[in-house]
C-alpha cells in the first residue's frame, strides 16, 4: 500500500552536514506521522524525530539544535538536514510513516560520521 525509499546517506567528517529525503508512494494518501529512526550494531533501533500533519515535531535528547525534520506540502515526502555530525551519529538511518493506523519502514540509509 505505502512503500518508502530513502536517500542521501553516505559518508561524511565530524562537524560536516548531511541531507536525507524519503519518497512516500503507493496510491494517494494523507500520512499522519513521518519520521526518522537509526539503529547501530548492538543497539536498539532509536527515535531521532517525528512530524506530524499539523507540523508539530519532536526530536530525540540527542539531535536537539542539530537536527532538522521536515516534509513537503503534498506530504509524500519527509527529510532530515543533519549537521554537526558527530561520529555517535553514525547508523542505519529508516524513514518511517503511521497512515490508516499502519505503520511503514523504509529499508534503511547508512550513515557514517569519521574523519
Amino acid at each position: 500500500q505505502v512503500q518508502l525509499v530513502e536517500s542521501g546517506g553516505g559518508l561524511v567528517q565530524p562537524g560536516g552536514s548531511l541531507r536525507l529525503s524519503c519518497a512516500a508512494s503507493g496510491s494517494p494518501f494523507s500520512i499522519s506521522v513521518m519520521g526518522w529512526y537509526r539503529q547501530s550494531p548492538g543497539k536498539q533501533r532509536e527515535l531521532v524525530a517525528v512530524i506530524f500533519s499539523g507540523d508539530t515535531i519532536n526530536y530525540a535528547d540527542s539531535v536537539k539544535g542539530r537536527f532538522t525534520i521536515s516534509r513537503d506540502n503534498a506530504e509524500n515526502m519527509v527529510y532530515l538536514q543533519m549537521g554537526s555530525l558527530k561520529p555517535e551519529d553514525t547508523a542505519v538511518y529508516y524513514c518511517y510513516a503511521l497512515f490508516r493506523a499502519v505503520t511503514y519502514w523504509g529499508q534503511g540509509t547508512q550513515v557514517t560520521v569519521s574523519s
